[in-house]
Order: C-alpha cells, then structure tokens, then sequence
C-alpha cells in the first residue's frame, strides 16, 4: 500500500539470511530450522512491540522476513523452468504482515498448462504448511489472471498489489500489462464498483464508526476504507505513495498527516489483538479492550477509566478516517470521473451556489474573506432542502478554514446570530448539525462539545459515544416530526408540533449529556453549560431557565415511570410539583423520549413508552387540576371503583358477585389498575368459578394499541416462592419482566400481574404462544412442591466482561406503609427468580416491582413488606437482607 514519508530499510537482527542459510546446510531435513525461524522472529517482534518500536518497522518487517523465508523455501525445490514465479498479494503485496494476517501467495505460471509444474507445486505448498505457515494461495496461468480479474473486481483488486518473491518478474510484468485500465476495468467502472462494495461493507455496520465492539478492519474508518483510497488512486493514478497523490492534488499534507497517523494508530491495535489472541482477531471485542488500554499505558482516572481514554482515542482516529474516506472518494468522483460533465449551477448568493444539487463555494477564498460564511453554509443547506450535500472541494476549503473559529469567533453576535438562525431554521437542523460534527466544525464553534467528541461509556447499556448519541437524539427529535413517526411515537409526535418554540429543545438535545467525562454529576454540569449558551446567544431568561431546567432534568422522566410506582397520586403530585408547567412537561417528554431511542436501538420498547405515556398523561392531570388541588388517595380508589362498577354493570355481570369479591380486596388493588383492567381480572375471576388449578389470563395489545407490553394476570392461593417460582417458568419461556403488581386478598388469594415482553423486547400478540405460555404456567404453579427451578442458562460472553458491583439501598415509602428496595446488579439469566427466594427465606412479601434492565446491569425496584404487612424498619434486618442479596447476585471477580 502506499506510504507516507517512510522507508522500511531491511534489519538483519530480525532475521539474519545467511546465517540461516548456513544452518540449513547442515540439516537433513530444513523443516525444524524454518519453524525455529519463524518462531524467532515473531518472539523479537513482539518484544519489540512491547518496547514501543515503531509499528511500521514491524508490519514491514515481518513481510520482510517472510519475502526472505519463503524465497529460500522455494531455493529448497527443483523447478522443471522459468515459467513459475511466486509472488505476493493481497496486504502481503502491500509488504504489510501482521503477526496472523493472511499470507496470501499467487504462484503464477506462464502457460495453461501446468502438468510440468504440478509436482513441485504441490512439494512446495506441502513444505510450507508443514513448517507452519497459514497461507492463501492460488495457482493461475496469465490467462486465468486476466479472466478472472475481468470477472471479479475482488481478483483485480487483489492483484493490484503484487511482488515477485522468487522466480521471473517479467511474469508478473506480464500480467500487470494484461490488467491495465485499458485492457479492462477501467479506473470510473473499478471505482464505482468498489464504492458499491463499501456502501455494503458500512451498511452491515450501521453506517456507523461507533460500536462497543469495532471490526478495526471493516468498520467505517477502519483499515479497508484506507484501503479503498489507495485502490482508487493506484486504478487511476498507477502511483505507488501517498505523497504522489498530493502532489497531483487529490490530497494535501493535513490530509495525509490523518491517513498515516490513522493507519499507524489501528496498525498498533491491531498488532495487539493478533498478539493478544495468537489468530488473526480483528474485533475489538469487550474481552480486549481493556487489557490492550492497559498495553499502551492508558491508566484510570478518577473522571474516566483506561478503557474509555483508550477507546475515545480509537474514535477519534477513525472518525476522522472515514470523514476524510468520504471527502476523498467523493472528490475522485467529482472532479476527475466526471469532471468533464455540464452540471446545472443555481446561484445562492454572492458566497454560494448549488451546482449539481450540491452547495459550493463561489470562490477559494470564500471563508478566509468572510469567516461566518462558516456558519452560513449550513444555515443555508438547512433553509434550502433540495441541496443535497457539500462537494468535496469546499468540504476540504471547510476543513482547511476551520480553525479561525476561535474566542473572537465564537463571542462575535454575527456567529451568534448565525447559529441560533440554524437552530430557528425550522429545516433538517439534526442533520446539519451532524454534518458540522463530521467536518469538524460544531466542536470548533461548540468546544463543550468538542470535548465530548469520540468519548465512550464502557458499558452496554450507552452503545454510542457521547457525540453520536447526541446527533441521534437529534435526529430522533426531527424524525418525530413527519408523519410515519405517529405509529412508534404518536405523543411524541403531537407534542413536536405543539412546542411553542422548537430550538429550545435543539440546545437542550445538544447540552442533556455534553457534561460526561469531566467528573461530578453531569446533568448539573450540562445544566451550567446550557445555561452560558443561553446568555451567550441572547436568550431570554425565561427560555434560558427552561432550557437549563430540561438539561438538568433530563433523566428525571425515565427514572419515576421505571422507578416508582406511578399508580401512587403522591408519587404523581410529587413529579407534577418538580415540572410546575405543562409546557415544561412537554418538552421534557419529548426529550426523555428521543434520549432512550437514541441511547440503545433496543432499549424503547412498547412497556416504556406505555409507562411514559402514563406518567405524561396523568401528570398533566394533576396540573391541569393544580399543584394545591392534588387527588387524594381515597378519591383516586372512589373514582376508579365507582367507574369498574359502571362497567361490569353495562355488561350484565352479577353485580352481587362481584361485591362479594371487591369486598376481599384492599384500597391498593383499586390504585394499582385502571378500570379497564380491573373489569377484566374481575370477569376473569368470576368466570373460573370454584376451580382449584391458578387463574392465568393474557392480554395483548390490539393493533390499535401498539405500545405496551403483554399482561399476564395470575389469579391463585398466595403461598411462598410464587414469585420466585413465576420469575423461573416465564424465564423458561424466554419471557422478560418488566413490571410486577403483587395483590393478595384478606381470604390470601393473589392477584398479581405481570408485565412481559419476548426476548426482543416486543410484546406477544401471536394466539398460538399466548396459549403456550398460559398452559406452561399453569403446569408450573399448580403445585407448590413442584416449582420450577431456576433457570440456569449460560451468562451471555459480553456481561463477562463487565464489573457491576451489587448495590443494595432501602428506604421507608411511609404514605404506602411499605419499604423500598432498590437494586443495581450484573444481569444474568434467572436473576429475578433468585431475588424472588432470598425474599421468601427472609420472610418478605413482595407487593409491587420495577424492572429494568440496561445492558450488562440491572435497576430494579421492590416495593416490600413483612410477612404481616408492615414495613422492613428493623436495621438489623435491613442488614441482613443486604448481605444477603449481595452474596447471591455479586458475579465472582
């Protein structure tokens, strides 16, 4: 592949020629000197690499060493003539050879046939898989080469990158003269078919550079896309160094500096990992990340761990890798592949037009003369929808410009006028802002943001760096607002439009997370953040409060609908309290909502978006009623009693039969379920009669209702470990639970529901399983000698790899006379079941529970009491409880 100012010069030390050649003289058999060999030199450069030697002497090394061994191998075999050469392809024809990277071999032959050479052929690649060399070979005439490369654009791919090791060159100069642009695949019909191939390559990683655990060489920005740059340029230049290219103009020395340092750095990691795992690993995977930080002498930090410095410095590199991957190839396709095309050119302004569908600059001077034009072009793309993107020229002008924004820059009202006109465009302004991020603008202009850039929480639960995380909540605010969005999110996609003014939520989007990483509560340090943007852009100080309240509150939402228990009025009265306005709570849904989407694609699910809507909905309630007309407990049981009532009445059920069984149930029950749902459990119970084996009822959604989760209503004697017992047989099912309500009647009948999704985190509706899943349950719970076990599946590789310390708090819910337990713990299959029996041996009842699982840990809630009813006030039963609950949760270190 092409280098950038280096010349590997050939070192002795890593293998000394002769002196091998002179110990193979004295062996009967050259078969344990090569292993020997080879082992020597891949020990010295290791020790090497663990010695900070520059990586490239390595990776050229090691090719270098090989070119050497094998050249003598093939000395070690008589060759019937001249019409066999043996050369190099593949990264290997690049001279790049990590310590298990594919040695891929081309013996080439001169003629189709290959009778003469079959017996030495197949001698020499018996040798060298004897001697323990994994290779890629194929054996092709200079017919075959050319046919099959004319057939397949990853033959000639690979067969532009060729070295003779041993016999004739002027084979492999044939060849090369059989594969000119002339002959066949010319350079614009290779690139386009290898920007297809990457457009594939990205897609089957989401586009994305940022993944917990990275493919080095085939996610975007990794080593393929440096790659593909080389392949493009060498197809149409025929150069052999990066430095012809900037010479020629298709790059400059920034550029250049990006590519080599890039390459370098994912050189090292990936050096590692093949010596780390001893095969050819080009996943960064959770099982090495942190021991390869700890390689290169990253070290914890009270603000961030080893692994994070380490993995923000990955992204950092191969963000800019794929930014300047996308700046490249587009700029081959503009002005050389199709440089000679008319394109229509729309004026704009005396600073812009649109030439193609694509905003240019009019002029190369255009941001040196007039630095806000900076600004203005992505105001501009956002006023004008049509524009399709930025062409490559003024995209490097960007980069080139960039760093006049400075202090002046940034406190200059023009600037300050111009962002906040983005933020008040009403156009794609999540995409705008998502381009300034690639072409390193918003964190120029931004440095809060800029310091966030490629920042990475090594957990599960936050999948992407603070940056993306936060463009996507960004797009996700501006997905809410077209029309197909009213089937996922329809209260998020009412309140968009009802905001009264949307760049608030813009600067709240941007600031929820931006204080990650310095240490101290985030939210607070957004919060300050937000509230200088404010000011600085000449808000009032009415939106600047609003703004840095949502900052400041913005995981406020999610915690009380996962958290508390949000059929209490007080939990509700309280929330309306902290809000104080209904604007402020819509905004702060709307929020809440595009942050869980755009934390963990598999995180919002129908039961979080049924709990938000909840909360949103009866919040609203409570303020529409007033903050000093809170609903009173015993007004909230009267008026959902009093409507059950009228409900079962309209259907003609026994009304004296179902006041028999009311009068068996507490105020609770009446609190926890909506009239609707106490219609059913009521007509479900009525209709099982005097039946002994446990009532089961499931409800799924109706299309109509598409958010939620799936109800699971168990009716039967309350006994100990029923909970245990029900956690067990729904994780037999491969059932989650989300949500428990635990009811027993004064004649200790339980009423309990469950609140479950399948193992994507979708509710069931298909007839066939809800059937299967109440028979299952049914079996399972009939008998109290017969509870299932708890499950005991394998725990998933990547939760390995995390250190959850289990955390125990409990306080007193004196309004509900009950005690709150909450729990942080490493999930694993089973786990609710396991709490489910510490509380049965601690003779604990369990009356309600939030579940939440987010990633590699667990934060649930339960809502307990004594065997008697009373809350857990004893602390050395607190204690007790505790340790227990850590002894059996905690995942051996």
């Amino acid at each position: 592949m092409l280098l950038h100012h280096y010349r590997f010069v050939p070192d002795d030390s890593l293998f000394a020629v002769e002196a091998f050649r002179a110990e193979l003289a004295g062996e009967r058999s050259p078969i344990a000197p090569f292993k020997a060999a080879l082992r020597g030199i891949q020990a010295r450069l290791d020790e090497r690499f663990r010695a900070g030697a520059d990586i490239r002497d390595l990776v050229h090394g090691r090719a270098w060493c090989l070119d050497r061994l094998l050249a003598i191998a093939w000395e070690q075999h008589a060759w019937p003539d001249d019409g066999v050469a043996l050369l190099a392809v593949g990264g290997y024809g690049r001279g790049e050879l990590h310590p298990h990277s594919d040695i891929d071999l081309l013996l080439l032959l001169e003629h189709d046939d290959d009778e003469p050479y079959r017996e030495a052929l197949t001698a020499f690649i018996t040798f060298l898989w004897d001697i323990g060399l994994e290779i890629g070979h194929s054996v092709r005439s200079l017919a075959d080469c050319e046919r099959e490369a004319e057939a397949d654009v990853t033959v000639i791919t690979n067969l532009l990158e060729t070295r003779t090791l041993a016999g004739p060159e002027h084979l492999r100069e044939a060849m090369q003269a059989q594969l000119a642009t002339d002959r066949l695949w010319p350079a614009d019909r290779f690139f386009e078919a290898k920007w297809q191939e990457q457009i594939s390559r990205h897609y089957r990683y989401n586009n994305s550079e940022y993944h917990l655990e990275p493919n080095i060489k085939s996610s975007p920005g990794g080593l393929r896309d440096i790659q593909m740059i080389g392949w493009v340029a060498k197809r149409h230049f025929g150069t052999q160094r990066y430095e012809d290219l900037v010479a020629g103009g298709f790059m400059n020395d920034p550029e250049l500096r990006i590519l080599s340092q890039g390459q370098a750095f994912l050189w090292q990691v990936r050096y590692a990992l093949h010596m780390l795992t001893d095969r050819a690993e080009d996943r960064l995977l959770f099982d090495h990340q942190r021991t390869i930080a700890e390689l290169f002498g990253y070290r914890d930090t009270p603000e961030r761990l080893a692994v994070e410095q380490f993995m923000k410095r990955y992204y950092r590199h191969v963000t800019a890798l794929a930014g300047l991957n996308d700046m490249l190839l587009q700029h081959f396709d503009e002005a050389i592949l199709h440089a000679g095309e008319a394109l229509t050119t729309v004026p704009l302004n005396e600073r812009f037009e649109i030439k193609g569908g694509y905003i240019q600059a009019r002029s190369r001077h255009v941001f040196r003369r007039r630095p806000s034009a900076l600004l203005e072009l992505f105001l501009l793309m956002a006023e004008h929808p049509e524009i399709e993107g930025v062409r490559a020229d003024t995209i490097r002008l960007i980069r080139d410009h960039r760093h006049q924004i400075d202090d002046l820059y940034r406190d200059d009202l023009r600037h300050q006028s111009l962002f906040m006109a983005l933020l008040r465009s009403g156009g794609n302004v999540a995409r705008q802002l998502r381009r300034m991020n690639r072409y390193g603008v918003l964190g120029k202009y931004l440095p809060e943001f800029g310091q966030a850039v490629g920042l990475m929480q090594h957990d599960l639960f936050h999948i992407y760096t603070v940056d993306a995380h936060t463009l996507r909540l960004l797009k996700c605010i501006h997905g809410f607002r077209k029309p197909e969005a009213k089937e996922e999110f329809p209260v998020a996609a009412n309140l968009i439009h009802q905001l009264p003014k949307l760049e608030l939520l813009w600067i709240a989007g941007l600031y929820h997370d931006i204080g990650k990483g310095r240490g101290g509560d985030h939210s607070t340090l957004g919060a300050r953040d937000a509230e200088a943007f404010c000011e600085r852009h000449g808000l009032s100080s009415r939106d600047t409060r609003l703004v840095s309240w949502l900052v400041e509150h913005h995981l406020m939402m999610s915690m009380v609908a996962q958290k508390r228990d949000i059929t209490d009025p007080d939990v509700i009265a309280e929330f309306a309290r902290l809000v104080g306005d209904e604007t402020r709570l819509d905004y702060l849904y709307v929020l809440t909502v595009a942050d869980i989407t755009a934390t963990n694609p598999t995180l919002w699910n129908g039961w979080r978006a049924s709990l938000l809507r909840q909360l949103h909905s009866e919040t609203k309630r409570a303020l529409r009623r007033g903050l000093e007309n809170p609903l009173e407990r015993d007004d909230w049981v009267r008026e959902t009693r009093s409507e059950a009532h009228s409900l079962l009445a309209s259907v003609g059920a026994d009304m004296a039969r179902v006041d028999r069984l009311w009068e068996s149930l507490g105020e609770d029950y009446f609190l926890q379920y909506a009239p609707s749902e106490i219609v059913w459990q009521t007509q479900g119970i009525l209709d099982h009669g005097d039946s002994q084996l446990p009532l089961i009822l499931i409800n799924a959604p109706t299309d109509d209702m598409a958010e939620g989760g799936t109800k699971v209503f168990i009716h039967t004697r309350s006994v100990d470990d029923l909970f245990a017992a029900t956690a067990a047989a729904m994780d037999q099912l491969g059932l989650s639970i989300h949500d428990a309500r635990i009811a027993t009647s004064s004649n200790d009948w339980t009423l309990n529901t469950f609140i479950v999704l399948d193992d994507h985190g979708q509710a069931i509706r298909d007839r066939e399983r809800i059937e299967e899943i109440r028979r299952h349950l049914v079996e399972e719970l009939d008998d109290p000698d017969d509870y299932p076990q708890i499950v005991t599946r394998h725990t998933p590789r990547q939760l390995k790899h995390f250190r959850v310390p289990t955390e125990v708090s409990i306080e007193q819910d004196p309004a509900n006379e009950r005690t709150l337990l909450e729990l942080v713990a490493p999930d694993r299959p089973g786990l609710l079941a396991r709490v489910g029996r510490i509380f049965m041996e601690q003779d604990i009842a369990l009356s309600a529970a939030k579940i939440a699982t987010l990633g590699e840990r667990v934060e649930d809630v339960f809502f307990i009491t004594d065997k008697a009813g009373a809350p857990l006030t004893d602390p050395g039963r607190q204690q007790r409880l505790r340790e227990r609950l850590i002894e059996v949760l905690a995942i051996p270190g």
